[in-house]
């Protein structure tokens, strides 16, 4: 931890604190000091954090009498291709509102009369479609997003910039780190809303189990991505949280990129199905490239992925399968 930041006695909200990267973002404050009498981790069920009445409750309510010290906004509507394509009014709305609702929430609450620091998970959808590789900070605004997911991109793109524009007219402390595609244990592996990484483990798994002698993939596979490990984005967002006053752009990535195509390789290897891949290309590639400059997080934060994607895929196909059979 950065000299002079101490956890112990801070009162943090995680949104999405019960979720997949959430969950480790909270383990990591566990270990840097901070009790559960001090984490605040509200849930869908009893905070809807679209309505700014709801969130003004949360404020009030999550301390008791207390007030918050530390707000970390990683809660978001999101998820494939398939799912931008049906719902990008839904994901526009969701997560802007939730954005909007929670930075005036805090402004309304004080938190930047105590010092205290907004944290704005934000996307690399955010980025335009054709933006040069690897992607750079100051390329954010420079072109229109990728179409399939425009609207949950802009969403989140605002937010950094309403969480900047509340720090010089209000003097909120805040960050703003744009992850590139996350995966790991315990993620969503819903076919109808999951990202490639946990999409491809289940359809090999399932189809291996089966007997299949083949699995469809969507589009050519040249597309590239990059992939980073839950562990490693909840480090990144925990140390922005200790070291940043303003909310300059910072991507979280892992440094390397890798096509659709060889993705599904070593996913096929990390599973052990065996048989033949056809590509459907019917089906959109999305964003055609993506990886990330992350020279910024390495000189602001002192932060930089340390799990591969072979090893990082083996644990997750692990978890996968235990958690398919029971275990």
């Amino acid at each position: 931890m950065p000299d002079g930041f101490d956890w112990s006695d801070k009162r943090v909200i995680v949104t999405g604190g019960a979720g997949f990267v959430g969950r480790e973002v909270c383990r990591l404050l566990r270990e840097r000091g901070v009790d559960d009498d001090r984490l605040c981790i509200p849930r869908r069920r009893d905070f809807d954090l679209t309505d700014a009445a709801q969130v003004g409750r949360l404020y009030r309510e999550a301390f008791r009498n207390a007030k918050a010290d530390v707000v970390l906004h990683l809660a978001a509507e999101v998820g494939g291709i398939g799912a931008n394509r049906r719902s990008p009014g839904r994901f526009f709305f969701a997560n802007m509102a939730m954005a909007l609702n929670l930075i005036e929430g805090a402004r309304l609450d004080g938190l930047p009369e105590r010092g205290g620091t907004f944290v704005q998970v934000g996307s690399i959808c955010s980025y335009p479609k054709f933006t040069p590789v690897p992607f750079r900070e100051e390329e954010l605004w420079n072109g229109y997003p990728e179409e399939t997911n425009a609207p949950y991109g802009i969403a989140k793109k605002a937010a950094g910039e309403m969480l900047a524009a509340y720090g010089r007219q209000y003097g909120m402390r805040g960050a703003y780190v744009l992850p590139v595609n996350l995966y790991g244990p315990r993620d969503n592996f819903d076919p109808e809303s999951s990202h490639v990484v946990p999409a491809l483990i289940r359809k090999c798994v399932e189809a291996k189990a089966r007997g299949d002698a083949k699995i469809v993939c969507w589009g050519t596979g040249t597309a590239t991505r990059e992939f980073l490990y839950v562990d490693d984005a909840a480090a990144g967002i925990v140390r922005a949280a200790e070291t940043m006053r303003e909310p300059t752009p910072i991507n979280l990535g892992a440094g390397s990129e890798i096509s659709i195509r060889d993705l599904v390789a070593l996913i096929v290897k990390a599973t052990g199905f065996r048989g033949e891949i056809e590509w459907d290309t019917t089906k959109p590639d999305g964003q055609p490239r993506r990886s990330l400059d992350t020279s910024r997080a390495a000189s602001l934060l002192g932060w930089k992925a340390s799990v591969g994607l072979e090893e990082g895929l083996r644990r997750t196909v692990a978890w996968y399968v235990e958690r398919r059979q029971g275990k």
